[in-house]
């Protein structure tokens, strides 16, 4: 499946910082140690609706991790998937008569406008689901082979038994997995499991359904399993960051996890799990069940998607917080400033501007510090001016390169 088109990125002089994250499976912040190549998998869309700034508020929070190992110079490889066949995909589409590939293409179509308008950077393989069904199928094999596996009325679980691990990922407790399970699309009451909390691996084929043929007959992949095939696939295991928001942490991410140890007998999976916050709208996750959304292609034929950009950045990726029209104006006056001081002929010395984004970028992502930087050296470029004909262009390229801003 085609990505998007990738916005040139300046190269900036010097070095840049190693990066630090927080790692939810370790509970700290703590340096990621790439090879020269850096490996992240970030877990894309089920394209049923809009790209929401929830869904931006994420996928922003992993390309500045991309930018910093850039910057770095380490080469990234990137893969995100698209899980362009599921229950809620399928239920829309039903519900307004169209078909599931037709509402999965545009979808798709939408949320790559939607990413190239917000300049990120595009993963190096975006994989739809229905294009791997047969390396989700031989990886259900391999876990099978290893005993990990059990059939129920046709549906294929994975026995929780055979992760002697579960929950080094999440940290939660047993009681509180079993509430999350249920409420994110698990079957913790389904009569006949080994266990509450075994996971769906491949769904047999039901009436009206799309299905696939596999040795386990007719049918689709479960949630997790997809995830876990297109990592291997692309990126082998012991990659460096496994990413997305904070409601992947369990299941998906816990079960992607275990999934992968399973298969390759390595762990962990991922090096580190790192999720970004959620954004509220009216006192509620921003979430399309709820349909209190914000939608990313509705919000930048109003205003300029820079702005969009730096109202995210606003908040620290790990952060939960709340949307307001107010941040947006906010942020559209933030942009028109940095664009007057970045346009001005000369400007204050800015070599120490590019120092302290590189090192508040390094230090867990802190975007809101790297702000407050540009915010200092704009104010006095615009009040006191200043004498280095390099900084207004320095500046422009700190940003470029580290916040994705183009100014």
């Amino acid at each position: 499946m085609k990505s998007w088109s990738e916005p040139k990125v300046p190269r900036l002089p010097g070095a840049g910082v190693p990066l630090r994250l927080f790692d939810t499976a370790a509970r700290e912040v703590g340096p990621t140690k790439p090879g020269r190549t850096a490996r992240m998998y970030v877990c894309g869309i089920t394209p049923y609706d809009a790209t929401h700034l929830g869904h931006a508020n994420t996928y922003l929070a992993f390309d500045l991790v991309n930018r910093a190992w850039r910057d770095a110079g380490h080469e990234v490889h990137f893969t995100q998937n698209a899980t362009d066949v599921d229950d809620p995909l399928l239920e829309r589409a039903e519900r307004t008569g169209v078909d599931w590939r037709d509402l999965a293409e545009r979808e798709i179509e939408l949320f790559r406008t939607d990413m190239e308008a917000l300049r990120i950077l595009p993963p190096r393989d975006y994989v739809a689901v229905t294009e791997v069904i047969d390396q989700v199928a031989d990886l259900i094999v391999s876990l099978r082979d290893k005993g990990a596996t059990y059939e129920l009325d046709g549906d294929v679980y994975f026995d929780v038994a055979a992760a002697p691990k579960f929950g080094a990922v999440s940290g939660y407790s047993e009681e509180r997995m079993l509430a999350l399970f249920g409420e994110r699309g698990g079957d913790p009451d389904r009569p006949g499991k080994k266990h509450p909390l075994d996971w769906l691996l491949w769904r047999a084929e039901r009436p009206g359904e799309p299905s696939w043929p596999s040795p386990f007959g007719l049918g689709r992949p479960g949630w997790h399993i997809e995830c876990t095939a297109i990592a291997l696939a692309n990126l082998s295991s012991g990659f460096d960051v496994a990413g997305g928001g904070s409601d992947l942490i369990f299941p998906h991410h816990e079960c992607g996890a275990h999934e992968g140890h399973v298969a390759c007998g390595e762990w962990p999976f991922a090096k580190a799990y790192v999720h970004a916050g959620m954004v509220a709208l009216d006192g509620e996750k921003m979430s399309k069940s709820k349909g209190n959304l914000i939608f990313v292609s509705r919000l930048r034929r109003e205003t300029d998607p820079m702005a969009i950009r730096l109202a995210l950045l606003a908040h620290h990726y790990r952060s939960d917080w709340e949307w307001t029209s107010e941040q947006l104006g906010s942020a559209e006056v933030r942009l028109a400033r940095w664009r007057s001081a970045a346009g001005l002929q000369t400007g204050p010395g800015a070599g120490v501007v590019l120092e302290r984004v590189r090192a508040r970028m390094a230090d867990d992502l802190d975007a809101p510090g790297a702000l407050a930087v540009v915010d200092d050296w704009a104010e006095r470029a615009l009040s006191e001016g200043g004498n280095d004909p390099d900084a207004p262009g320095l500046v422009r390229a700190t940003v470029d390169a580290l916040l994705g801003v183009a100014l």
